[in-house]
């Protein structure tokens, strides 16, 4: 019998007006984190740390 799949890939999309660039790929455990999740990364367009959201 196949074990499901808890963990699954997303990818992070930069939130400033301008940029919009999906920079990350990283996997999250769908168990603990149901709904979207954020982080703060470096953006290498903006030249910054922004806020990163997940996108489907």
């Amino acid at each position: 019998m196949a074990k499901k799949d808890v963990r699954v890939m997303i990818t992070l999309e930069c939130t400033t007006g301008e940029c919009k660039s999906r920079n990350y790929t990283m996997t999250k455990n769908k168990r603990l984190h149901t709904g979207r999740v954020e982080y703060k990364k470096y953006c290498p367009p903006c030249n910054k740390r922004t806020v990163h959201k997940e996108t489907r």
